[in-house]
C-alpha cells in the first residue's frame, strides 16, 4: 500500500471517530430557571435546537418559548409525541408552550417533519417517589401550549400563519427551481452531449470550465440555499439531516471542480474534471422534488383547516329584547340567539323555541339531518336547513364541541404511533451511518480504485451523500396519522391518540354493552294486538287513558307510543294503581285493567287466549301488558328496550372484518340474549356487575384477545380503560369518553366499523411508507457505494441519485395522500335470524358469593340482608323490596322459580337492565 493510500485510510478512521463523538458524545443541557413558580427556558429554532437539551423539575409548570428565526416548513411545528403536545412555529415569531411534567424521565420533541430533534429532561421532584415509569400522567395541565403565540392566538390563527407559510415557501422554491433549470440546462446538455456523441457534436468554448462556473454558481448558492443553510446549522448544533448530505455533498463536489477550474496544476491531468453538472441538476433536482412534496402535504392537513372553517363567523343575539349581529366571539353562555332557515349554529346551544331539522353531517358524519325541537341540543357550526330556532348559548369559545374536536385532533396528530418508534430508532442513527459509509467509500475506491482513483472515489461519496433519504423514514409515519385522524374526525370518529389508531387495526373482538350502546336504552311500545271486537287505535287509545297518571317507565313508554301514532288520549277517572300487578281506570265510561294476567283473572277475565301471545312476546325480551275492558279480554301490548336502527348491520360490519362481537351486560340472561338474537351477537355475558365489567373485559384478554370495548355510560368508564381500545358513544357520559381511546360523536355504532376500516387502512399505508423508505435506502446506498461495480462494473452518477433521492421523499407524500380519498364504506346486510347465542355469567364467582338476582326486577342483591325471600320447589328466592315480592307473590307463574343467581322473567312493571 502507498504513503497516500495510507494517509487516506488513516484520516477516514479518525474521521469515523470523530463523528461517532460529534453526534454521539454529551451534551450540555439548559437548565430552567424559575420565576414567580414556574419554569422558563427559551429555545432558539434556527437549522436545529439551541439548547436541544432541556432539564426542568418535574411537577412544576413549564414555560419552553420557542423562538424561531427562520421560515421553510421543516420547522414550522414542534411535536411533543409522548406528551401529545404540538404547537405551530410560526417564522420570526416567538411562540410559548406550557406544560406541567408530572413524571420524571427523558421526553424527546421534533419538528413538524421529524427531522431535527431535542429532549425535554425532567428530573425527579424533591418530594416525589415517581421515577422514569411512574403511574402518574406525564402531562396534567397543557395549558394554551399548543401552538398559543403570547398565550392568545386561536387554533384558526396558527393554522392560517401554517399555510400563508406553506404558500410562500411554495412559491419561493418555484423561483428557486425555474432559475436553477434555466442555468443548469445548457451545462446538462453540452456534458451530455459529449459524453454521447464526442467532441465534434460540441463546441470547444461551451465545454469552458470558467462559463460553467459561471452558471452553475448561482444555482449552488441561490437554487441551493435553503438546502445549504439548513444543512449546515444542522450540522453546527452536531446533528444531520436530509439537508446536511446533500450540503456535504454538493459542496464536495462544487469544491473540487472549483479548485480544477481555478488551479489546476494542482491536481494531476487525469483527475481534472469538474462536476459543475451534477451539482447544478443535484440541486434543482432536490428542490424540484421538494416543491412537489410541499404541493402534496399542503392537503395532508385539509381536515383540521375544514374543521376550523365550519365556525359560524356571527351570531344574532337577543338582547334587551333586540336583535343584534355579534361577532362569534362575543356571544357568552345564556345568550339567546335566533337561528333563520340556511344558517349555521353558531355554538352549542339548547333549543327555546321553534322546530327544525338541523345537518349535523360536518360535525357527526351523519348525513340525515336531525330533528330539534324545544328542550333539544343543538351543535355549533352544524346547519340549520328548514326552519327557525331561538336557542340559549351553553357552550361557547373553547368549551364547544367543535372546538374540543379540533383540539383532539391536534392532540391525536401530536402523538406517535407505537410503529414510529422502529422509523425514530433508525433515523436517530442512519445519518451518522451514512456519513460513514460514504467516508468508507472513498477511502475504497481511492486505495482499490481502477484509475482515476481520487475522481472515482469522489464521485462515488458524493452518490452515497446524495441518494440515501432520511427524510423519507422520517414522514413515513406522521403524515399517515395526520390524514388518518382527520379523515375519522369528518367522519365523526375522533380518535385521540396515534398509538389507539394503531392498535384498532389488531382488535379481533369487540364488547358492546348492552343497554344505551345496542339498544335506545329506554323502554318503546313494540307491539299492539288488540282482541277481538278492538282496533290497534283504539285499545291503545284506551290503555293510555288508563296509564296517563301512572309514573312507570312502562306506562310513559304506551303513552309515548300513543302520541307518536297521534291519537287523541280522552281523560281517565278512578285512577286506581294494583301494586305489583298494573292499574284501573275509567275511560270515557268503560272499565279498563291494563297489567298482569293475574291482575284480569283476579276479575274473573278469562286470559286463556292471551297467554300464548304474552309468552311469545316473553321470548323474544318484551314485556307483555294485557288489557281488559268491560270485563273481557282487549289485547296484548308489548314494551321493550328496542335495538338501534343500525346496530344489526355494524355488528354483521365488524363479523365481516373478522372480528368477533360480544354483548356484556347487566341485564338477566334471558333479555341479554334475545337482544343479541336480533342483531346477530353469538356470545353473550349476562348479569355482570357494573364494577366487574372491566374484569370481563381483563378475561377476554386473558383469553390472547385483542380487545376494544365499545360503552356509554359511567359504569362503562372501568371497562374502557381497561380495553385495549376504548370506543365511547359520543352521546353517552363525559366520564365515559374521557376514559375512551376513540369517541364516536354521532353516537352511532357504525363509527365502530369506520374507526377499525380507518386505522387498517392507515396501517396498511404507513407501511407501505415505511417499505418505501426502507428498501428504498438499502438498495440504493450499497448501489451508490458501489456494489454493482465489481460484478458488472457499474456505478451511480449522483444526478441519479439525486433523481432517486427527491421521487424516495415524493412517494411516501403521494402514498400518505392517498388517504384522503379513503372514505366510509356501506355496510352490509343485516344477519337476521341466523344467531343463536351463547349465553355466560360473570366470570367472577368470588364476586358473586353471597348476591342473588331478584326475579322480579333483575337487580342483584346481597342474599343475606335481602328484606323479602320465598322458598320454592326449585329454592329460595330473594327480592330487593316488598314491592317484587308482592308481584311474585301475585302471580308465581309469570317469573318462574329461576335458580338463585341466574335471574328470572322481567316484571311488567320492572325496567330491563
Amino acid at each position: 500500500m502507498e504513503t497516500a493510500d495510507i494517509v487516506v485510510v488513516t484520516l477516514a478512521a479518525v474521521l469515523v471517530v470523530a463523528l461517532g463523538w460529534f453526534f454521539f458524545g454529551p451534551r450540555r443541557a439548559r437548565t430552567a430557571r424559575i420565576e414567580d413558580g414556574v419554569q422558563r427556558v427559551e429555545v432558539t429554532v434556527r437549522g436545529g435546537y439551541s439548547p436541544d437539551v432541556i432539564r426542568v423539575r418535574q411537577g412544576v409548570p413549564v414555560e419552553i418559548v420557542f423562538d424561531r428565526q427562520e421560515t421553510g416548513e421543516c420547522t414550522n411545528r414542534v411535536v411533543f409525541p409522548d406528551l401529545r403536545v404540538s404547537a405551530g412555529l410560526p417564522a420570526h415569531q416567538r411562540t410559548t408552550v406550557r406544560l406541567r411534567p408530572e413524571r420524571a424521565g427523558s421526553y424527546g420533541f421534533a419538528c413538524g417533519m421529524n427531522m431535527i430533534h431535542g429532549t425535554l429532561v425532567v428530573d425527579p421532584g424533591e418530594d416525589s417517589e415517581d421515577g422514569p415509569g411512574g403511574e402518574r400522567p406525564a402531562v396534567v395541565d397543557q395549558g394554551e401550549g399548543r401552538g398559543v403565540r403570547d398565550g392568545h392566538a386561536s387554533a384558526a390563527d396558527a393554522e392560517a400563519a401554517e399555510v400563508a407559510e406553506r404558500r410562500a415557501e411554495i412559491t419561493d422554491l418555484g423561483h428557486r427551481v425555474a432559475l436553477g433549470a434555466v442555468l443548469t440546462l445548457p451545462v446538462l446538455f453540452v456534458v451530455m452531449a459529449h459524453e454521447l456523441f464526442g467532441a465534434d457534436w460540441v463546441p470547444g468554448w461551451t465545454l469552458n470550465h470558467w462559463l460553467q462556473l459561471a452558471l452553475i454558481t448561482p444555482v449552488m448558492f441561490y437554487t441551493g440555499w435553503p438546502i445549504h443553510r439548513i444543512g449546515w446549522l444542522t450540522l453546527r448544533h452536531r446533528g444531520a439531516d436530509m439537508n446536511s448530505l446533500i450540503t456535504l455533498g454538493t459542496s464536495a463536489a462544487y469544491g473540487y471542480s472549483l479548485l480544477v477550474t481555478l488551479a489546476p496544476s494542482l491536481l494531476p491531468e487525469d483527475v481534472r474534471e469538474v462536476y459543475f453538472e451534477a451539482v447544478g441538476v443535484i440541486l434543482t433536482l432536490i428542490l424540484l422534488g421538494r416543491l412537489l412534496e410541499a404541493r402534496a402535504k399542503a392537503g395532508t392537513g385539509e381536515a383540521i383547516r375544514a374543521l376550523l372553517g365550519l365556525q359560524a363567523r356571527t351570531a344574532r343575539v337577543v338582547r334587551a329584547g333586540t336583535e343584534t349581529e355579534v361577532p362569534v366571539d362575543e356571544v357568552v353562555v345564556g345568550d339567546e340567539i335566533v337561528i333563520r332557515p340556511g344558517e349555521k349554529i353558531p355554538v352549542d346551544a339548547e333549543v327555546l323555541s321553534g322546530a327544525s331539522a338541523v345537518d349535523e353531517s360536518m360535525v357527526t358524519g351523519e348525513p340525515m339531518p336531525a330533528t330539534k325541537r324545544a328542550g333539544d341540543t343543538v351543535i355549533g357550526a352544524t346547519v340549520n336547513t328548514t326552519g327557525s330556532l331561538r336557542v340559549r348559548a351553553a357552550k361557547v369559545g373553547a368549551d364547544t364541541m367543535l372546538a374540543q374536536i379540533i383540539r383532539l385532533v391536534q392532540q391525536a396528530q401530536a402523538s406517535k404511533a407505537p410503529i414510529q418508534r422502529l422509523a425514530d430508532a433508525i433515523s436517530g442513527y442512519f445519518v451518522p451511518v451514512v456519513i460513514t459509509v460514504a467516508i468508507a467509500t472513498f477511502a475504497l475506491w481511492y486505495t482499490v480504485g481502477p484509475s482515476p482513483a481520487l475522481t472515482l472515489a469522489l464521485v462515488s461519496a458524493v452518490a452515497v451523500l446524495i441518494i440515501a433519504c432520511p427524510c423519507a423514514l422520517g414522514l413515513a409515519t406522521p403524515l399517515s396519522v395526520m390524514v388518518g385522524t382527520g379523515k375519522g374526525a369528518q367522519a365523526g370518529v375522533l380518535i385521540r391518540s396515534a398509538e389507539a389508531l394503531e392498535t384498532a387495526h389488531k382488535l379481533d373482538t369487540v364488547v358492546l354493552d348492552k343497554t344505551g350502546t345496542v339498544t335506545e336504552g329506554r323502554p318503546v311500545l313494540t307491539d299492539i294486538r288488540p282482541a277481538d271486537g278492538f282496533t290497534e287505535h283504539e285499545l291503545l287509545r284506551l290503555v293510555a287513558a288508563a296509564e296517563a297518571d301512572s309514573e312507570h317507565p312502562l306506562a310513559g313508554a304506551i303513552n309515548e307510543g300513543a302520541r307518536a301514532r297521534g291519537l287523541a288520549v280522552p281523560s281517565a277517572s278512578a285512577f286506581d294503581s294494583v301494586t305489583g300487578k298494573g292499574v284501573q281506570a275509567t275511560v270515557d265510561g268503560r272499565a279498563v285493567l291494563v297489567g298482569t294476567a293475574r291482575l284480569l283473572a283476579d276479575v274473573g277475565t278469562d286470559t286463556s287466549g292471551q297467554t300464548e301471545e304474552a309468552a311469545e312476546f316473553s321470548a323474544q325480551g318484551r314485556t307483555p301488558i294485557l288489557a281488559a275492558v268491560d270485563g273481557r279480554p282487549a289485547g296484548v301490548l308489548a314494551v321493550a328496550d328496542t335495538v338501534k336502527d343500525d346496530s344489526a348491520q355494524a355488528i354483521a360490519a365488524l363479523h365481516h372484518l373478522g372480528i368477533e362481537t360480544v354483548i356484556l351486560t347487566g341485564d338477566n340472561a334471558r333479555t341479554a340474549a334475545a337482544i343479541a338474537g336480533q342483531v346477530g351477537v353469538r356470545r353473550v355475558l349476562a348479569e355482570v356487575l357494573p364494577e366487574h365489567k372491566a374484569d370481563e373485559i381483563r378475561r377476554l384478554q386473558g383469553e390472547g384477545r385483542t380487545v376494544g370495548m365499545v360503552g356509554d355510560g359511567i359504569n362503562d368508564a372501568p371497562a374502557l380503560a381497561q380495553a385495549d381500545v376504548g370506543l365511547a358513544i359520543g352521546t353517552g357520559t363525559d366520564v365515559a369518553i374521557e376514559a375512551s381511546d376513540i369517541t364516536l360523536i354521532s353516537g352511532s355504532r357504525t363509527g365502530v366499523v369506520t374507526a377499525i376500516r380507518l386505522s387498517r387502512a392507515t396501517m396498511r399505508n404507513i407501511k407501505q411508507n415505511l417499505f418505501f423508505a426502507l428498501v428504498y435506502n438499502a438498495v440504493g446506498i450499497p448501489v451508490a457505494a458501489g456494489a454493482l461495480y465489481p460484478l458488472w462494473g457499474l456505478r451511480l452518477s449522483p444526478i441519479i441519485a439525486a433523481a432517486a433521492m427527491a421521487l424516495s421523499s415524493l412517494s411516501v407524500v403521494t402514498n400518505a395522500s392517498r388517504l384522503r380519498r379513503w372514505h366510509p364504506a356501506p355496510l352490509p346486510e343485516a344477519e337476521v335470524g341466523v344467531v343463536r347465542p351463547t349465553v355466560e355469567f360473570a366470570a367472577d364467582r368470588t364476586a358473586h358469593e353471597g348476591t342473588v338476582t331478584d326475579p322480579v326486577c333483575g337487580m342483584r342483591i346481597d342474599r343475606a340482608s335481602a328484606p323479602e325471600h320465598r322458598d320454592t320447589p326449585d329454592g329460595t328466592l330473594h327480592f330487593c323490596s316488598a314491592r317484587c315480592a308482592a308481584a311474585y307473590d301475585a302471580d308465581p307463574a309469570s317469573y318462574g322459580a329461576a335458580p338463585a343467581g341466574h335471574g328470572g322473567r322481567d316484571d311488567r312493571r320492572s325496567q330491563g337492565g
